[in-house]
C-alpha cells in the first residue's frame, strides 16, 4: 500500500478539547490540533525523511530490540547533546512551533517513534525522570493510524482506567504529577492497522 492510500485512510478527531478531570494529572486532548491536509503532509513527510532506527533495552541484564522505530532530535546547545546528531527539519520546526503556541512552553528535544503495524507497541511505563526532573511535561502529537493510549494510577487501583484514541493530527500534553502518579502504554494490537507517527516533546537538561 503507498502512502498515499495510507493516508487516505487516515482519520482525524472530532472531540476538540478536552480536559481530563483525573486526580494527581493535568492531561489535556486537542483532537484535531493539525487538519486533515497537514497531518497527511506531516505523515508522508517525516515517515520518508527520519532516519529510524531500532533501539535496545536493558531489562535484568538482558537486553533486547524495543518493538518499534525510534529517531532523537535536541538542540545542540542542550548540555551533553551530541554536534553530530540530526538538524532539526522544517517539518519538525513547525510542528514544535504550533506546539510551543499552544502550551506557552519551550521544548528542547524530541523522541520520535514509529509504529510500524499492530505488532509494534510500549508497554505500562512512566517517562525516566534522568535529564527531566521529576514532573515532565510531555507534549505528544500524533499522525498516521489511530491507536489507543491507555493510563493507570501507579497507588490507587480504585481510579479506573482511562483509554484514550489518539487520531491523526492529535495533540496530548501530559503535565503537572501526571508522569509521577501515572502510566501509560500503547498496547499491541491484533487488528490489521497502518503506521503511526508519535512525536514527544519534551524540556531536557542532563545537569539535572
Amino acid at each position: 500500500m503507498t502512502l498515499f492510500n495510507d493516508t487516505e485512510l487516515f482519520t482525524t478527531g472530532l472531540a476538540g478539547k478536552k480536559v481530563f478531570d483525573i486526580p494527581d494529572s493535568e492531561l489535556i486532548l486537542i483532537d484535531d490540533f493539525f487538519t486533515k491536509e497537514e497531518s497527511d503532509l506531516f505523515y508522508e513527510r517525516i515517515l520518508r525523511k527520519t532516519k529510524w532506527r531500532e533501539h535496545q533495552m536493558e531489562v535484568y541484564d538482558k537486553t533486547y530490540t524495543v518493538p518499534r522505530m525510534i529517531a532523537w532530535y535536541e538542540d545542540k546547545d542542550n548540555p551533553g547533546a551530541d554536534p553530530k546528531g540530526p538538524d532539526w527539519n522544517y517539518e519538525l520546526l513547525k510542528i514544535r512551533g504550533r506546539v510551543e503556541k499552544e502550551t506557552q512552553l519551550d521544548f528542547n528535544s524530541l523522541l520520535l517513534n514509529l509504529y510500524r503495524d499492530g505488532n509494534d507497541g510500549v508497554g505500562w511505563h512512566s517517562d525516566k525522570e534522568h535529564n527531566t526532573g521529576p514532573n515532565p511535561v510531555i507534549a505528544s502529537v500524533t499522525f498516521g493510524e489511530t491507536r489507543m493510549f491507555k493510563l493507570r494510577h501507579k497507588y490507587s487501583k480504585e481510579i479506573p482506567q482511562i483509554e484514550i484514541p489518539l487520531h491523526h493530527g492529535s495533540f496530548l500534553l501530559m503535565a503537572g504529577t501526571t508522569n509521577s502518579f501515572w502510566q501509560h502504554q500503547i498496547p499491541k494490537t491484533a487488528r490489521d492497522v497502518l503506521p503511526r507517527i508519535n512525536l514527544t516533546f519534551r524540556r531536557t537538561n542532563r545537569n539535572l
